[in-house]
Order: structure tokens, then C-alpha cells, then sequence
């Protein structure tokens, strides 16, 4: 038990300063951050048990399978336990497949731990960290063997799959989740482990679909397209689109564009006149911007998420604080306004714990873990070195890496494509970013392990200071 201990000291010593700081936020933070109105229309969704029309339901589903604790308090501490999970998962994969050694593999899981954006993100009451927890569980799955069994094959999927429901950018997920299935498996297998996983994930998309349609009429994840419609508002020009009259309504006003989801939620926006065919309206206007306008809309996007590495965070689409995801000093109280379904955040809150749940600032402990944020996470520099670093699995033929890298790339480029960029899309990334910085840079590191003791591949396979088993 010593010798095991030992092996893993690094990372447990970082492991307990990810525990400290998860700590502060708990005592500091209560019961829990809040985005507003997200939040509230997440818990509303888990109160009533219905699909939201403007965003998939998973996370309510999360919210409504701990209503029984009856705690707010305990919806975010299970979050900082999938955020340290997240990071165990890491340091898992590189000890089983790389020659890394502890300290090495410790040093790659550390941001996950140490990141205090990575922190406000499990201390917030939105579906982001619920998601990033299924993804890297899923991709966990797939590397932990050479070659997968069948069953964690298809568990990955099925956990995608409930990520998708979660955040509709796990979509993508699911087809590189099967791609690296046609890869990973020999002959005939391939295909058997590819169509049963996409039976997994389809089964969770599907009975999703038919729970939206039981409630609103119509198959769908709810909001997609308009989601969309808004990142094309930033750059559609009805003049070269010359779109009907019918979706003519939903081109943008004169003046400055504004970020993509004020089209969304602004009083004046064009969607308000689309009336309640508009998710299908602005499906259809969204596309017809992207076929007439490709380069604007390419540009548009991969610019923005540009800004994600950047050596200060900014707010979209002005520099300045990320003042929505850090620690604040002060916190927006809880008002008569009504927050979802008619109801106030106090009376949704109360309906989930029975007392509010409006947040307390605590001194001293918000204070220290104000000071740490200031230099303790992950800055945009920083991340595309990781990144980086994972490319190079691609001319090293560490395909291992590249299922976690090219994860890491589409949760990055994706949003910024079809939303908008924001910082909150941005931490998922960097679990994904470091494990697969990790296994590139195992392809140059000789271990003195044996991978047969430590249960990689074949037994027998690899010897003392041998090159580990590529995917």
C-alpha cells in the first residue's frame, strides 16, 4: 500500500490543493453561483420535469435525480466531485497507456484541478460541468484499453449521447466517438462496435426527441436552430442573401451588429416578430446566410474563437472582465423578477430546498479564492500551447491522442460557429487539451514500467523501457 501511495504522491498533493480550493468555494460561495436566467430555467425544467424549449433538458434531468437531497449545496458539491473526477480520469489514462511518470502525469492533470475558472464552473448552476464530466467519461472508456471491450464501446456512446442531451455540441462527439470505433476495432468488429454504439446513442437522443414532442408538438433538442439564426445575425447581409418575404422579417436591423445573443433576447429583436413558427423560420434563414454568405460565416466564427487565446479573458464582443464566470466580490440578489415559468428565483429555489437560494458572499474564504483567481488558471497562451502539444500525435502517429485532441478542437471551434463565443465553452476544452498533450508527449518519454503490469493491451506486450501501445 506504501509503494502505491508513493507512486501517486504528486498527484495526490495537487489532488488535495484541487480539494482546498473546491473548499473555499463551498464555504465561500452559498449555496451556489448563479447565471441568470439559465440557471433558473434549468431548475424550473427539473421542478416540473419538462423538456425547455430553448436548450436540451439534460442537466435538469441531473437536477431532478438529486432533488430528493433537497440541497442546492449538495447539487454543487456532486459537481466539484465530477470536476475532481474529471481530473482523475486524466491522470488514469496517462499512468494505464503512457510511460509517463507520476510526477509528469500529475503536472498534465493539474490544470484540471488548480483552474479557478474550471472551479466557478462546478460552483455554477448550469449544465456546462455535467457535460464535460460525461464527455471525458466517455473518452476514458475508449482509451482505457488498446482495444475496448464491446460494453465500454457502446457505455461511451450511450454517455455521449446523454451529453448531447445535455449540450447539442456533443452531437459532433458521437460521430468522432465512431470514427475512432472503425479505427480501433479489426474487420467485421469495427462495424459491430460502431452500429451497436450508435444504437446506444440513439436510443438517448430519440427517447429525448419523443419526451420534447410529447410536450411541444414537434421532434427536436429545443433551440438549435435558433441559437443559429442569432450567430448569423452577426454577419448576414439580405442584400446578397435576398431571402422571401417570409424570412425577410428576420434580417438584421440597420446600425452596429451586436453580439449574437442579444438577437436572441432583446426585446427588439427580429425573432419576436417571426411569431410561433420561428424555430423553423430561423432554421431556414440560418441556412440560407450560411449557403449565400460560406466565408463571412467561416471567418465570423474562427475569429472569434480566436479570442480564446488571448492572454486576458474578454466578454463578448467587448475586452473586459469575464465578470459572469469568476468569483465575485458582490453577487446579483435575488428579485421580484420572475425568473421562469411565472416564478421567482426565490420561489424556485424554495421549491427545490424549501428554504432560497440566493447566494451569501463569506468572508474570508471568497476573499482567498478571489486572490487566487487572479493568476490561478489557464490562460489562452497557456491553452494553445497544449493544444500544441497534442498536435503532435498526428506526424508522431500517436493516435491515442488524437481522439481527445480533435474533441478538444471541435468543443473549441464549434460554438463560436454556430452561437457564440463565450468563456463558459471554452474550460471544457482544456481536460480534454491536456490528456491528449499527455499521451503526444508519451511517444517521446521512455518509462521503465512494464505495460503488461499495469494491464495495457496483451499480456506479455511491451517491455521494460519499451514505446507504449498506440491506438
Amino acid at each position: 500500500m506504501g509503494a502505491r501511495v508513493r507512486a501517486h504522491r504528486a498527484f495526490l498533493v495537487v489532488l488535495a490543493l484541487g480539494v482546498a480550493l473546491r473548499g473555499l468555494a463551498v464555504l465561500g460561495y452559498r449555496p451556489a453561483l448563479w447565471f441568470w436566467a439559465d440557471s433558473f430555467a434549468y431548475l424550473s425544467s427539473a421542478l416540473d420535469l419538462q423538456p425547455l424549449r430553448s436548450r436540451p433538458s439534460g442537466y435538469s434531468l441531473f437536477l431532478w435525480a438529486l432533488g430528493p437531497l433537497q440541497s442546492i449545496t449538495a447539487v454543487v458539491v456532486v459537481q466539484h466531485l465530477l470536476g475532481l473526477g474529471i481530473a482523475g480520469c486524466v491522470y488514469a489514462v496517462l499512468r494505464r497507456r503512457t510511460a509517463l511518470s507520476g510526477r509528469s502525469a500529475a503536472l498534465v492533470a493539474a490544470p484540471v484541478l488548480l483552474d479557478a475558472h474550471q472551479i466557478q464552473l462546478e460552483h455554477l448552476v448550469m449544465a456546462d460541468l455535467l457535460f464535460t464530466a460525461l464527455v471525458v467519461t466517455a473518452v476514458t472508456l475508449l482509451l482505457w484499453w488498446p482495444r475496448p471491450p464491446l460494453w465500454a464501446a457502446v457505455t461511451a456512446l450511450l454517455l455521449l449521447g446523454l451529453a448531447t442531451i445535455t449540450r447539442t455540441i456533443g452531437l459532433p462527439l458521437i460521430v468522432l466517438a465512431l470514427l475512432a470505433l472503425l479505427v480501433l476495432f479489426p474487420g467485421r468488429a469495427r462495424w459491430r462496435a460502431a452500429l451497436a454504439g450508435l444504437a446506444a446513442a440513439s436510443a438517448v437522443l430519440s427517447g429525448y426527441a419523443v419526451w420534447y414532442h410529447s410536450v411541444h408538438g414537434s421532434y427536436g433538442m429545443g433551440g438549435s436552430n435558433t441559437w443559429l439564426w442569432s450567430r448569423t445575425m452577426t454577419f448576414a447581409d439580405c442584400s446578397v442573401m435576398r431571402p422571401p418575404k417570409e424570412l425577410a422579417v428576420l434580417c438584421p436591423p440597420p446600425g452596429p451588429r451586436k453580439a449574437a445573443p442579444a438577437y436572441i433576447w432583446d426585446a427588439d429583436s427580429p425573432l419576436q416578430r417571426a411569431g410561433k413558427d420561428r424555430e423553423r423560420l430561423a432554421g431556414e434563414f440560418a441556412s440560407l446566410a450560411i449557403r449565400s454568405q460560406p466565408v463571412d460565416f467561416l471567418l465570423t466564427g474562427l475569429s472569434d474563437a480566436l479570442w480564446a487565446f488571448e492572454w486576458d479573458r474578454r466578454v463578448y464582443p467587448s475586452p473586459g472582465p469575464q465578470s459572469a464566470y469568476v468569483f465575485p466580490e458582490k453577487v446579483r440578489p435575488f428579485s421580484d423578477r420572475v425568473a421562469s415559468a411565472g416564478r421567482t428565483a426565490t420561489e424556485l429555489t424554495g421549491a427545490y430546498q424549501r428554504t432560497s437560494g440566493a447566494t451569501h458572499v463569506v468572508e474570508p474564504y471568497a476573499g482567498w479564492l478571489r486572490a487566487y483567481q487572479q493568476v490561478g488558471f489557464v490562460r489562452g497562451p497557456m491553452l494553445a500551447l497544449i493544444l500544441l502539444i497534442g498536435l503532435v500525435c498526428v506526424p508522431t502517429r500517436r493516435w491515442a491522442a488524437l481522439l481527445p485532441w480533435a474533441a478538444a478542437m471541435g468543443l473549441l471551434m464549434l460554438p463560436p460557429l454556430i452561437a457564440a463565443f463565450d468563456h463558459r465553452y471554452v474550460v471544457p476544452v482544456v481536460p480534454l487539451a491536456c490528456l491528449a498533450a499527455g499521451l503526444a508527449l508519451s511517444s517521446r518519454t521512455r518509462g521503465s514500467r512494464t505495460q503488461g503490469s499495469r494491464g495495457q493491451g496483451s499480456r506479455g506486450q511491451g517491455s521494460r523501457g519499451s514505446t507504449p501501445a498506440h491506438v
